[in-house]
């Protein structure tokens, strides 16, 4: 899910300007609560579809490419979207621009359930910018306002993130079933957590209105908007990392798009698959938890991208072989490896760079592109699927992409700076 992205730091408080900490002493309950329910948030929508994309493509009549585009789409605007998120944060402010994503999340959840082709992807239009919006923000807020305890929450933040994924896929069947088989109420449930989230993070709204200088040419509030760097852009090291932020978040993607349907293709009821999902998605806590924690006392992360990349190749080997007979035991290896990926991604965007200005530069690049890449691959794998009529081709190729993640990986680990 969906899916973390990199920190984003933020630049010192001027002088005179109001600093992230007495915000945070003023609202702690609530800034913690909005924190939590944003990152429940921020993979929900995209898990909630893979169970029943089965039905909507039955209902639309949709082929099995064109199904791939509700999953692709999203992901492509967490790309773009994530390439306008520094400067509306700069313009607006931070917690303005998360509390409108928020919304905007709801809405475009609610739109993407009605009756229509046109709204299906205006709706996954919305969500996917939405999202985006949240995963560039939301870990520079921390780095801002939790500066001694960045670490464990981020912990905090991915795993909320991803147990809000797992939760949103396991019970989205049920949901269809409760509402009558109606797939439409089910996926509008979800707009219902985004509106919560939104409203306990609109205190933040006022309070950082309240202390944000009018003067002020670079408020504490805001993300700095990274300046492309041509010299960044032609530096092998940053490629390394961009491909491995990137491919795997395509190999993530073509499992949250495909997996329930690649079991139910398989014999597999439509209940047990998006469980074994939900299981997937919710095993990622241990490898987006224990890697990063490896990772920052190894001065080569090497070893640990290898062992990442490994558990994914295994376990998309595992739904190659024999889908069902193992389903558990591949759900696991996706989700430990997956993970673990995720994590490392995420930490070497900071190890990589030499200063925190860097590292901004680092992650929009990595943010930007990567998404990009990623959203070809739902697309990819859908059309590979109806041309060869079987899931083989489409694994195949993603065992491919795992050994060029395991390249950039392994180029992207190694104790340098950009």
């Amino acid at each position: 899910m969906s899916h973390p992205t990199a920190t984003v730091p933020l630049v010192d408080a001027e002088p005179g300007h109001p600093s992230g900490s007495s915000r945070l002493l003023s609202h702690p309950v609530l800034l913690l609560a909005g924190i939590v329910l944003a990152s429940l948030n921020m993979r929900g929508a995209l898990a909630s579809m893979a169970p029943l994309v089965g039905d909507v493509s039955a209902h639309y009549g949709l082929s099995s490419t064109v199904s791939s585009l509700v999953t692709s789409v999203p992901v492509l605007f967490l790309g773009l979207g994530s390439m306008v998120a520094p400067r509306l944060s700069q313009r607006f402010g931070t917690e303005q621009v998360l509390f409108a994503a928020l919304a905007v999340l709801s809405a475009g959840i609610v739109v993407r359930s009605l009756s229509s082709v046109v709204a299906l992807f205006a709706g996954s239009i919305l969500l996917g910018t939405a999202i985006a919006l949240l995963n560039v923000l939301m870990p520079g807020l921390i780095k801002r306002d939790f500066p001694h305890r960045a670490a464990s929450m981020t912990s905090l933040y991915t795993c909320a993130m991803v147990i809000g994924a797992s939760t949103a896929a396991g019970v989205s069947v049920p949901l269809e079933k409760s509402f009558g088989g109606s797939w439409q109420a089910a996926l509008a449930f979800w707009a219902l957590p985004a509106a919560v989230a939104a409203a306990v993070w609109f205190p933040q709204v006022v309070l950082s209105r309240r202390t944000r200088s009018a003067a002020a040419t670079a408020p504490r509030t805001n993300i700095p908007v990274p300046v492309r760097d041509a010299g960044l852009w032609r530096t092998p090291l940053a490629w390394q990392v961009t491909c491995f932020m990137g491919l795997q978040s395509l190999l993530v993607y073509v499992v949250i798009a495909w997996m329930p349907t690649i079991l139910t293709d398989h014999g597999m009821s439509k209940g047990t698959a998006g469980v074994v999902f939900a299981v997937s998605n919710l095993i990622q806590v241990v490898g987006a938890f224990v890697f990063p924690l490896l990772a920052g006392r190894m001065r080569n992360q090497g070893p640990l991208v290898a062992v990442a990349v490994s558990l994914t190749a295994a376990g998309y080997v595992g739904l190659l072989v024999d889908p069902v007979g193992g389903a558990w035991a591949w759900a696991a290896l996706l989700g430990v490896g997956q993970g673990g990926a995720v994590g490392l991604a995420l930490t070497m965007i900071v190890l990589r760079s030499r200063d925190a200005f860097t590292a901004a530069r680092l992650s929009g690049m990595a943010q930007g592109v990567g998404y990009l890449l990623a959203a070809a691959g739902p697309l990819a794998a859908g059309a590979l699927y109806q041309s060869s009529g079987g899931w083989t081709a489409p694994i195949v190729l993603m065992l491919l992409l795992c050994g060029a993640q395991l390249t950039a990986g392994l180029g992207a680990g190694r104790d340098r700076k950009v």
